[in-house]
């Protein structure tokens, strides 16, 4: 059997985790994680070049699995957040409009 070479990473916003690893073809995501020692900060997802992969699927020769942290925030309630905050200035502005929004005069 061929012998593979395989990068794990994660990645914090104040450093980075990785090692690489030497496996056997035929050698799974989990079987990459555990021989990197980094099994134990897999507390989600896991992916192959940013797809996320289920942890039985197999690597190949020069593949970068990374282990990805939970999301702080669900993406769909920032943005109602945010949605939220321009809609409240936009009202307090009151007389504050556009040119192209202004009334037009005949």
């Amino acid at each position: 059997m061929a012998v593979l070479t395989v990068e794990v990473v994660y990645a914090l916003p104040e450093r980075e985790e990785s090692a690489r690893v030497a496996v056997q073809s035929g050698a799974t995501v989990r079987d990459v994680l555990a021989k990197s020692g980094l099994l134990h900060l897999v507390r989600g997802k896991v992916g192959i070049f940013g797809k996320v992969v289920r942890e039985d699927t197999p690597v190949a020769d020069g593949d970068r699995v990374g282990i990805y942290r939970p999301l702080a925030v669900d993406p769909k309630e920032a943005r109602r957040a945010r949605a939220a905050t321009y809609t409240s200035r936009s009202r307090r502005a009151g007389s504050a409009r556009s040119p192209s929004r202004a009334p037009r005069r005949r």
